[in-house]
């Protein structure tokens, strides 16, 4: 049975989400704290967290970013606020889903499943194969590693899967809906900016010349792909 962690500080919504989840084929565990229930999340293994934009103690956007920082679990985030930019700000920061209050539990459901089905069907894919090395740079994908010249690379969760899926695919273009879609799970038009960003954040990571760079490359017009003619 999937686990599920609740951090939101409205007793009414907590009590609502729990009848409908457990109702279900989920197990849940509920906080009002957003510090405590960081240390929830870090400490406990979870298939989801619904997590709360707004918190005592520590916001929902810092929570995520210091989840992000060590940790890959599913998160929705939920906010009364209906502004473009914290739907921007929640995908930037890691969130793989955003629903604003007052929501559709049936939505919410539909959302939840999706969720959690993409990110098992992602690590599936990320199984079939253990590692990938081109030139200089390693990923181990089984353990979730990058090595650039012997030296580990820092990625974010988001900028990891990026990497993975180009690199499994050299020479394939992707444009910018479809990393979109593949890795965040939108399709959408609008949002593109921020696959735009997180691939200068994870060129900055990896390229030694960010205008002239070996691995991720620019296709004009299309988007982006992992370059087919790097060493193996």
């Amino acid at each position: 049975m999937k686990k599920i962690l609740i951090i939101e500080d409205d007793p009414e919504i907590i009590k609502l989400l729990e009848i409908h989840l457990t109702n279900t084929i989920y197990n849940t565990d509920s906080i009002m704290d957003g510090a405590a229930g960081l240390q929830l999340a870090l400490k406990n293994d979870y298939d989801l967290i619904l997590l709360d934009l707004t918190l005592p103690n520590m916001d929902g956007i810092e929570v995520c970013k210091k989840l992000r920082a060590t940790k890959n679990t599913p998160i929705i985030m939920l906010t009364a606020k209906s502004e473009e930019i914290d739907r921007v700000l929640g995908l930037e920061i890691g969130a793989d889903d955003y629903m604003t209050k007052p929501f559709s539990i049936r939505e919410l459901l539909a959302r939840i499943k999706a969720v959690i089905r993409r990110t098992s069907v992602t690590n599936q894919k990320e199984n079939t194969i253990s590692s990938l090395s081109y030139d200089s740079l390693y990923i181990d994908i089984t353990k979730r590693k990058v090595l650039l010249n012997q030296e580990k690379i820092e990625l974010s969760p988001k900028e990891f899967e990026l990497l993975v899926l180009m690199a499994s695919n050299p020479g394939r273009n992707y444009t910018r809906s479809e990393l979109l879609n593949i890795i965040w799970g939108y399709n959408f038009e609008g949002y593109e900016h921020t696959v735009n960003s997180h691939i200068n954040r994870l060129r900055a990571k990896i390229e030694s010349d960010m205008a002239n760079p070996n691995y991720i490359l620019t296709t004009w017009g299309v988007g982006y792909k992992f370059n087919e003619d790097i060493t193996l």
